[in-house]
C-alpha cells in the first residue's frame, strides 16, 4: 500500500477530496497537485487520467518511472526519493505550537514560497492537522498532514523561516504533529527528496527508519488536438 500511496489515500481516507475518472485519481486542483494510477498500470488507465485532468495539465506522481510515461505526455521533472516511516518516533504535544486553518493561508503559502518544502496549494490545510510556531506573531515554522494511506499519515510542509533556523523548530513541529497521528492509532510516514541530506539525517535521527527508495516525478497530459 505505501508503494503507492498516493492511491491508497485518494481510494480511502481522503476519498471526499478526491476527483476520479475510470481508474484513475487526483486530489482537486486546489487541495493537491498529486495523482495517482493503479499499480500495474496500462495504456487505459493513463488515458483516463488524460481525461480526468484535461489537455496540458501539471500532475505529480509518486513512484513511477520516465519509461512509464506513455507517448504524449511531457515529462517536466523526475528526480529520486524516500519513504521514511516513523514506528520508532519519539512524538510529544509542544506547547507554543498552534492549529493553522483557513484563516492562515496567505502566510502559509509566503512561508513555503520562501522555503520551498514541497508542493501545496490553497487548500492543502484541509488534508489533516497543520501546526505552526510564531514569533512576533509572524509564522515562522510549521508542519502538517498530507498524504492519507489507511493506517498512515504522512508528515509534510516541514519548513522554518532562514532567519529561524537552527533552533530545533523543525523537530519540534514533526514530534508535535506525530503525536497527533500516534494519538489516532496510526504510524507517521515522511517522503523527502534522496538529495535532501540534511533533512533525512534529522529524521534518521528522530526515529524515522528508511522504509524504500521512490521517484518523484511531474508530467504534463497530452496537448488538446
Amino acid at each position: 500500500m505505501l508503494d503507492n500511496a498516493p492511491f491508497a489515500s485518494l481510494s480511502g481516507p481522503h476519498r471526499r477530496f478526491a476527483q476520479e475518472h475510470g481508474t484513475a485519481l487526483r486530489y482537486r486542483p486546489d487541495v493537491s497537485v498529486f495523482a495517482a494510477l493503479p499499480d500495474a498500470a496500462g495504456p487505459a488507465d493513463w488515458a483516463d487520467l488524460a481525461s480526468l485532468a484535461g489537455p496540458g495539465a501539471v500532475l505529480a506522481l509518486f513512484g513511477r518511472a520516465p519509461d512509464e510515461v506513455p507517448l504524449g505526455w511531457q515529462v517536466l521533472e523526475t528526480g529520486p526519493g524516500v519513504q521514511l516511516v516513523g514506528d520508532g518516533l519519539v512524538t510529544a504535544p509542544d506547547g507554543e505550537a498552534v492549529r493553522l486553518g483557513a484563516a492562515d493561508v496567505d502566510e502559509m503559502l509566503a512561508l513555503v514560497a520562501l522555503t520551498e518544502p514541497g508542493p501545496f496549494a490553497a487548500r492543502t490545510v484541509e488534508l489533516g492537522t497543520y501546526l505552526g510556531i510564531r514569533r512576533g506573531g509572524a509564522l515562522v515554522a510549521m508542519a502538517g498532514e498530507r498524504l492519507h494511506p489507511p493506517g498512515w499519515t504522512e508528515i509534510s510542509a516541514v519548513c522554518t523561516h532562514p532567519d529561524h533556523r537552527g533552533q530545533g523548530l523543525a523537530t519540534r513541529l514533526v514530534r508535535a504533529v506525530g503525536h497527533g497521528i500516534r494519538e489516532r492509532g496510526e504510524i507517521p510516514l515522511m517522503h523527502a527528496a534522496a538529495s535532501n541530506e540534511n533533512a533525512i539525517r534529522l529524521y534518521l535521527s528522530i526515529g524515522f527508519r528508511l522504509r524504500r527508495h521512490t521517484t518523484f516525478m511531474a508530467v504534463r497530459t497530452p496537448a488538446a488536438r
